[in-house]
């Protein structure tokens, strides 16, 4: 029999029956508290957590607008993978339309129609005419877009085989979750062309395009109403079963990232990295860092339930693009699977780091760590995977564990207040080539109390780098000055390799040397001293009942004013040779600072090269995290890796002849790489302090050459 449809709507329970219609609600009630029930014990989970360094629920409606703006907008999808973008805005997009789709009609059967039935005795419904025949179309334009997302996921993982998405902790869990998704979206259209089939192709269905393109296809094949009819009976039941079974399952299982990913976007913290958690006061040094699965954090743990294996974040990393024995995700991941065995007692408790045994993370993995932030920037739920780092670099401190290389240069910071040994008296000792004397910030008033850093003081390659700034602040006319002996290690790496006390200790000398100067601002040759400056002192002084309030400078913004303002006397036609430049992580990734440089840099004529990887998509020289007191076994140093790109890759490629740099540990790491990897005639090593200075002298000498001319020299000739 053909049931012919007349009324510009559709039967929900079509063919299911009285009988099938209560069935269903009460295993939809069922999936529902076995969801919610999920959902109350996973976080649950976290109220037994540690406390958490900062707060994370401050602002709360600033937080969770932000969130849905960048949960919503896929940005961070988009980021680095134009595919990766629009496969997951399809799937986002369709899967929460299917999901609003599904609650309004929720709310016509089993609110509005109840509702006008007890007020009016005569149930109602809005799920028809025009209203109708809009939700059709929506829900069919935006189901395709669901489809298309899920085969494009389903293509680049099992076609493609994108090696981000295989690993170690690939499962079953990931193919059961993504062809769920699959026959959930198509199995709909296949359900609503039977129907369609089986009313006999209502005319006002053909906005329902994408199920009523499947009816005409189920008609040509010789399908009858009749067959449409019982086929649709059982397709319904197979499409709600599978559904109420995916719903019952979110909490344990991957789908759970929908709601885990937002919360961490949620509680995120916009200075990770930047800043790290402190140690509390009375902690002793045996609970210090992960001794146990009960130190994890309640945000911590989130981090862990918030990973959804894309392997975003191994795929940027340096320290696993050269070899070392590190994959990010897998570090995350490893946490998580351990905690959750732990909980189900699948497993013994064992440490949670350690230089070999049977810990779930080996201390070769942290040392190989660089602190650049590359899987932090590029994680689109914003797991913060160096404060975990962090917290494993401080056990591994505590117990002893630490490289010896590493040992060694922490014991130079507590004696001498610097990783080279050197005494403190000869910390100024760069100045004495220079011909003009560099201000005491202890004896006189200055603008800008310039932290010099430990490389450009000691190390003789970047004590030209110091000289060639001091110059620039001397002839710019700058009012500046140094603190001499009194200066010590910034402290930035050694709390990045988990010497939290010996960081603490560098604080309080710091800041007290600078509380007895006066000064206004202060500038730092290295990203790395800026940042810490910058985002960690304030929070340490603030614990130690002191302040840090100065405004912090890297030295590449304060040149980039001195430029704009004409102190220097450059008018961009003095060098006329291709460059490329580097992006210090510390400056750029950790601190957005990526213009300045580059202003700089074009200000002295030279023509920029920008390599591939630039901006927060730089790849890091292998300093960071301790890397430069490390001897690490690795197949290709990240710093030789970089400098054939800048050869090779580059618009410019091999006419690039200087690779320039704004960190004195990068130019360190790139003068050995350029040994190394025998580059050494290929390209040179520059800092943007001496690009300007080779600028300055090249144009004075073009100056004084015209002003010889205009006094009727020259170069000498035969009839002279």
């Amino acid at each position: 029999m053909i049931f012919l449809q007349s009324t510009v709507t559709r039967e929900t329970f079509w063919t299911i029956g009285p009988v099938g219609k209560a069935l269903f609600y009460g295993l939809a009630a069922m999936a529902v508290l076995v969801f919610l029930y999920g959902v109350y014990e996973r976080f649950a989970r976290y109220t037994k957590g540690t406390d958490d360094w900062f707060d994370r629920l401050d602002n709360l409606g600033e937080r969770v607008a932000w969130s849905a703006k960048v949960v919503l907008s896929n940005e961070k999808q988009f980021d680095r993978d134009l595919y990766g973008g629009i496969m997951h805005a399809f799937i986002l997009w369709g899967f929460l339309t299917l999901l609003i789709g599904t609650t309004i009609l929720a709310i016509d059967i089993d609110g509005y129609r109840l509702l006008t039935a007890l007020l009016t005795g005569q149930e109602q419904s809005f799920f028809v005419g025009d209203f109708y025949l809009s939700y059709s179309l929506v829900m069919d334009a935006m189901g395709l877009l669901f489809v298309v997302g899920v085969g494009m996921a389903i293509y680049r993982r099992y076609v493609v085989r994108n090696h981000r998405l295989w690993g170690k902790h690939t499962s079953l869990e990931d193919d059961a979750f993504i062809w769920t998704l699959f026959l959930l979206g198509v199995g709909g259209y296949v359900i609503e062309a039977f129907r369609i089939v089986g009313t006999g192709f209502p005319e006002f269905e053909t906005v329902s395009f994408v199920g009523y393109f499947g009816a005409l296809v189920f008609d040509a094949a010789g399908m009858t109403p009749a067959m449409a009819e019982s086929l649709y009976w059982w397709g319904w039941w197979s499409h709600a079963l599978l559904a109420l079974g995916f719903v019952a399952l979110i909490p344990y299982a991957k789908p759970f990232h929908m709601l885990s990913s937002f919360a961490n976007v949620v509680t995120r913290d916009e200075k990770a990295g930047k800043r790290l958690p402190g140690v509390p006061a009375d902690l002793a040094p045996d609970d210090i860092g992960y001794t146990s699965a009960d130190d994890f954090s309640w945000k911590q743990m989130l981090d862990m339930d918030a990973c959804t294996k894309c392997g975003r974040c191994s795929s940027v990393c340096p320290a696993k693009a050269s070899g070392r024995n590190l994959d990010p995700r897998d570090v995350i991941l490893d946490l998580k699977q351990y905690r959750d065995d732990l909980d189900a007692g699948r497993t013994e408790s064992v440490d949670i780091v350690a230089d070999g045994g049977t810990s779930v993370i080996a201390s070769e993995s942290m040392e190989s760590c660089m602190a650049c932030m590359a899987c932090m920037d590029a994680c689109p739920v914003e797991i913060e995977h160096l404060s975990h780092f962090t917290e494993m670099n401080r056990r591994l401190t505590e117990t002893g564990q630490m490289q010896e290389t590493v040992q060694e240069s922490m014991m130079n910071v507590f004696q001498n207040g610097n990783t080279f040994g050197e005494p403190e008296r000869k910390r100024g000792d760069w100045t004495d080539e220079l011909d003009f004397e560099v201000p005491d910030a202890r004896e006189e008033d200055v603008e800008f109390l310039w932290y010099v850093g430990e490389y450009p003081s000691y190390d003789e390659r970047n004590q030209r780098v110091a000289r060639s700034l001091a110059r620039l602040f001397h002839e710019s006319g700058v009012s500046y000055g140094i603190l001499y002996e009194d200066e010590r290690h910034d402290g930035n790496d050694v709390r990045r390799v988990g010497e939290e006390g010996l960081y603490e200790m560098l604080v309080e000398d710091n800041v007290a040397a600078f509380a007895d100067c006066e000064f206004e601002k202060i500038v730092c040759t290295d990203p790395h001293s800026y940042n810490t400056f910058k985002n960690e002192y304030p929070e340490m002084a603030a614990e130690m009942d002191t302040e840090f309030d100065y405004p912090v400078y890297h030295y590449t913004q304060v040149v980039e004013t001195l430029v704009n303002e004409g102190r220097l006397g450059l008018d961009g036609t003095e060098l006329n040779y291709s460059v490329t430049y580097h992006d210090p992580c510390h400056l750029g990734r950790y601190n957005g600072e990526y213009e300045a440089p580059r202003e700089v840099i074009k200000a002295t004529g030279v023509d920029l090269a920008e390599m591939p990887r630039n901006r927060n998509n730089s790849f890091c020289c292998g300093g960071g995290g301790g890397g430069l007191w490390m001897d690490l076994e690795e197949e290709s140093k990240p710093s030789e890796e970089r400098l054939r790109e800048a050869l090779e890759d580059t618009e410019a490629g091999a006419a690039v002849e200087k690779f320039v740099v704004a960190c004195p540990m990068c130019g360190t790491m790139y003068e050995d790489g350029r040994k190394t990897g025998d580059f050494e005639d290929d390209i040179e090593i520059v800092d943007i302090t001496e690009l300007i200075v080779e600028a300055l002298d090249t144009g004075a000498a073009r100056e004084g050459a015209m002003s010889t001319d205009e006094l009727g020299g020259g170069p000498a000739t035969a009839d002279d």
